[in-house]
Protein backbone atom coordinates (compact mmCIF):
# COMPACT_ATOMS: atom_id res chain seq x y z
CA UNK A 1 0.00 0.00 0.00
CA UNK A 2 1.75 3.71 -1.17
CA UNK A 3 0.04 5.16 1.57
CA UNK A 4 0.10 5.02 5.25
CA UNK A 5 -3.62 5.81 7.11
CA UNK A 6 -4.34 6.01 10.75
CA UNK A 7 -7.15 6.85 12.84
CA UNK A 8 -6.40 6.64 16.37
CA UNK A 9 -8.45 8.75 18.94
CA UNK A 10 -6.92 9.49 22.09
CA UNK A 11 -8.42 11.29 25.66
CA UNK A 12 -5.37 12.66 27.84
CA UNK A 13 -5.96 13.92 30.92
CA UNK A 14 -3.61 15.28 33.22
CA UNK A 15 -3.87 17.56 36.46
CA UNK A 16 -1.90 20.69 38.15
CA UNK A 17 1.06 19.89 40.23
CA UNK A 18 -0.74 18.89 43.28
CA UNK A 19 -4.22 19.53 42.01
CA UNK A 20 -3.75 23.52 42.82
CA UNK A 21 -6.88 25.50 41.24
CA UNK A 22 -3.96 27.08 39.30
CA UNK A 23 -6.58 27.33 36.74
CA UNK A 24 -9.88 28.73 38.74
CA UNK A 25 -9.95 32.00 36.45
CA UNK A 26 -12.80 31.11 33.53
CA UNK A 27 -10.79 33.20 31.36
CA UNK A 28 -7.45 31.97 31.63
CA UNK A 29 -8.81 28.30 31.46
CA UNK A 30 -10.77 28.83 28.73
CA UNK A 31 -7.38 30.22 26.54
CA UNK A 32 -5.42 27.06 28.23
CA UNK A 33 -8.31 25.15 26.69
CA UNK A 34 -7.53 26.87 23.66
CA UNK A 35 -3.82 26.90 23.49
CA UNK A 36 -3.58 23.03 24.23
CA UNK A 37 -5.93 22.18 21.45
CA UNK A 38 -3.74 24.41 19.13
CA UNK A 39 -0.74 22.89 20.06
CA UNK A 40 -1.97 19.57 19.23
CA UNK A 41 -2.92 21.18 16.06
CA UNK A 42 0.71 22.30 15.46
CA UNK A 43 1.98 18.21 16.07
CA UNK A 44 -0.51 17.13 13.98
CA UNK A 45 -2.48 15.56 16.52
CA UNK A 46 -5.96 17.49 15.62
CA UNK A 47 -8.05 17.78 18.83
CA UNK A 48 -11.86 17.53 18.49
CA UNK A 49 -12.29 19.25 22.07
CA UNK A 50 -10.07 20.68 25.11
CA UNK A 51 -11.66 21.25 28.21
CA UNK A 52 -11.27 20.92 32.08
CA UNK A 53 -11.71 23.16 35.16
CA UNK A 54 -9.29 24.77 38.02
CA UNK A 55 -7.29 21.37 38.58
CA UNK A 56 -6.54 19.33 35.39
CA UNK A 57 -7.53 19.48 31.65
CA UNK A 58 -9.40 16.69 28.66
CA UNK A 59 -8.33 16.87 25.17
CA UNK A 60 -9.56 14.13 22.68
CA UNK A 61 -7.32 14.20 19.67
CA UNK A 62 -6.87 12.19 16.42
CA UNK A 63 -3.34 11.38 17.09
CA UNK A 64 -0.66 11.85 14.22
CA UNK A 65 0.86 8.91 12.76
CA UNK A 66 4.67 10.59 12.91
CA UNK A 67 5.02 11.41 17.06
CA UNK A 68 4.67 9.55 19.63
CA UNK A 69 2.32 9.91 22.92
CA UNK A 70 4.68 10.04 25.00
CA UNK A 71 6.57 13.09 22.58
CA UNK A 72 2.89 15.09 22.86
CA UNK A 73 2.53 14.65 25.84
CA UNK A 74 5.55 16.53 26.96
CA UNK A 75 5.42 19.23 24.68
CA UNK A 76 2.25 19.50 25.38
CA UNK A 77 2.41 20.39 29.33
CA UNK A 78 6.07 22.04 28.15
CA UNK A 79 4.64 24.47 26.08
CA UNK A 80 1.57 25.29 27.91
CA UNK A 81 3.80 25.54 30.95
CA UNK A 82 6.14 28.29 29.75
CA UNK A 83 2.68 29.97 28.08
CA UNK A 84 0.72 30.52 31.14
CA UNK A 85 4.06 32.10 33.28
CA UNK A 86 4.00 34.63 30.43
CA UNK A 87 0.54 34.80 30.06
CA UNK A 88 -0.07 35.33 33.79
CA UNK A 89 3.00 36.31 35.94
CA UNK A 90 0.59 35.80 38.86
CA UNK A 91 0.97 31.65 38.30
CA UNK A 92 4.65 31.82 38.38
CA UNK A 93 4.82 28.99 40.47
CA UNK A 94 2.36 26.53 37.90
CA UNK A 95 3.36 23.04 37.29
CA UNK A 96 1.51 20.49 35.53
CA UNK A 97 1.96 17.05 37.67
CA UNK A 98 4.41 14.57 36.24
CA UNK A 99 2.09 11.85 35.38
CA UNK A 100 -0.87 11.79 33.06
CA UNK A 101 -3.71 9.27 31.72
CA UNK A 102 -3.65 8.49 28.15
CA UNK A 103 -6.78 6.48 27.41
CA UNK A 104 -7.81 5.12 23.82
CA UNK A 105 -11.60 6.05 22.39
CA UNK A 106 -13.45 4.04 19.59
CA UNK A 107 -14.85 6.28 16.48
CA UNK A 108 -17.85 4.72 18.01
CA UNK A 109 -17.56 6.37 21.13
CA UNK A 110 -16.00 10.02 19.75
CA UNK A 111 -19.21 12.30 20.46
CA UNK A 112 -19.90 10.77 24.03
CA UNK A 113 -16.55 11.64 25.19
CA UNK A 114 -16.64 15.29 23.58
CA UNK A 115 -20.08 15.76 25.57
CA UNK A 116 -17.94 14.59 28.37
CA UNK A 117 -15.11 16.61 28.15
CA UNK A 118 -17.49 19.23 27.32
CA UNK A 119 -19.66 19.48 30.88
CA UNK A 120 -16.22 19.25 33.03
CA UNK A 121 -17.90 21.91 35.29
CA UNK A 122 -20.82 20.53 35.43
CA UNK A 123 -19.58 16.61 36.17
CA UNK A 124 -17.44 18.01 38.56
CA UNK A 125 -19.79 19.15 40.88
CA UNK A 126 -20.30 16.23 42.04
CA UNK A 127 -16.88 14.17 41.82
CA UNK A 128 -13.69 14.84 42.41
CA UNK A 129 -10.57 14.82 39.94
CA UNK A 130 -9.41 12.14 41.61
CA UNK A 131 -12.93 9.94 41.68
CA UNK A 132 -13.00 10.86 37.93
CA UNK A 133 -9.35 9.60 37.31
CA UNK A 134 -10.10 6.05 39.42
CA UNK A 135 -13.04 5.72 37.52
CA UNK A 136 -11.52 6.04 34.23
CA UNK A 137 -8.41 3.72 35.13
CA UNK A 138 -10.98 0.87 36.50
CA UNK A 139 -13.43 1.42 33.26
CA UNK A 140 -9.66 0.90 31.06
CA UNK A 141 -8.57 -1.84 32.93
CA UNK A 142 -5.60 -0.20 34.30
CA UNK A 143 -4.03 -1.28 37.22
CA UNK A 144 -2.39 1.55 39.67
CA UNK A 145 -0.87 1.74 42.70
CA UNK A 146 -2.23 5.37 44.68
CA UNK A 147 1.42 5.73 45.81
CA UNK A 148 2.84 6.85 42.40
CA UNK A 149 -0.82 8.22 40.93
CA UNK A 150 -0.82 11.48 42.27
CA UNK A 151 1.99 14.45 42.82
Amino acid sequence: MPQSLSAVYLHLVFSTKDRRPFLSNPEVRHEMHAYLGGISRELHCPPLVAGGVEDHVHLLARHARTITQADWVKELKRSSSLWIKQREPTLGDFAWQTGYGLFSVSPSMLETVEHYIANQEEHHRKLSFQDEFRMMLRKHRIDWDERYVWD
